[in-house]
């Protein structure tokens, strides 16, 4: 039987706040540049010119976007115009035929495996399905992370475990292995861990698909709050237009694999464009009381 979705937020927002501090007081310390800082002006993420084919179908063609330290673009667009591949291209699972994308300044596109693996440790995704190891409890995928990476303590290592399955409400799960948890509770899960491998920037595939509204709004608090205390950088692909206006920042609409719109939030909501008013409409539209 399926483990029931997460009770009603409890924890007041000073009490999360809290959570977070000590989370990362105990060895996931980090430390975001000054703004006006040389670190802080390098854009943390660009995608320039980006096309990305399988055989004769263009999924991206001509992409271009960057992001800064701290920043929440959220990437938009109705199914199968290239939102997830997006993503793949970030972490390297995918090799795009033309285009450049820069991690602070790096160019990755060429790189090997190995410098792949060294990116990943910065960057980090959550995946749909969450990709928790399904021999591990929740305990031990968040624990993985820390013990790969090394240079802590096992008594450490628990107390952050601790934490962040508290941060996430995993707490009642702790002990249970991921084939017996909902859709909801392994995406809070992976999203734990990987915030155990201490990135700086975190991308999100559809946080908030199968999941019911009140695990939506505590994943959108937790986005918020990691990147208002401790300057994470997040991308997020979702469908979910009122998810987005929470979070974003900036705004890539894509439409038929191209760029149609990248932006302000407030730029793309009040944009005449035909296609994007067509997008909001569908997303605002509800079915009548029969």
């Amino acid at each position: 039987m399926g483990t029931p979705d997460l009770p009603p937020e409890t924890r007041s927002d000073q009490g999360l706040d809290q959570l977070l501090s000590e989370t990362f007081e105990e060895g996931l310390e980090r430390t975001a540049p000054e703004p006006g800082s040389a670190g802080a002006e390098v854009p943390m993420i660009v995608f320039s010119h980006v096309s990305m084919s399988f055989g004769d179908h263009k999924v991206l063609e001509d992409v271009s976007f960057k992001v800064m330290r701290g920043q929440t673009l959220c990437i938009l667009g109705r199914s199968g115009v290239g939102k997830s591949v997006s993503l793949r291209i970030l972490m390297g699972f995918l090799k795009p035929q033309i285009g450049s994308i820069r991690v602070e300044g790096e160019e990755i596109s060429g790189l090997d495996e190995e410098g792949m693996n060294a990116i990943r440790k910065r960057v980090t995704m959550v995946f749909q399905n969450g990709a928790l190891f399904d021999s591990l409890t929740v305990r031990e995928n968040i624990a993985f992370p820390l013990r790969e990476r090394g240079g802590m303590a096992e008594d450490q290592i628990q107390q952050v475990v601790d934490r962040l399955t508290s941060l996430v409400g995993a707490e009642d799960v702790a002990n249970d292995l991921p084939g017996s948890l909902s859709t909801g509770r392994k995406r809070a899960v992976a999203m734990a861990r990987a915030l155990a491998a201490q990135p700086e920037v975190v991308l999100y595939d559809e946080p908030t698909t199968m999941v019911d509204p009140i695990i939506a709004k505590r994943l959108g608090s937790l986005i918020q709050r990691l990147k208002r205390q401790l300057g994470f950088t997040s991308i997020v692909v979702t469908h979910d237009m009122r998810f987005a206006e929470r979070l974003a920042d900036l705004v890539l609409f894509l439409h038929q694999g191209r760029g149609a719109y990248f932006g302000p939030l407030s730029g793309f909501l009040a944009s005449k464009d035909e296609n994007i008013r067509r997008f909001l409409d569908l997303d605002a539209y509800q079915l009548p009381d029969v």
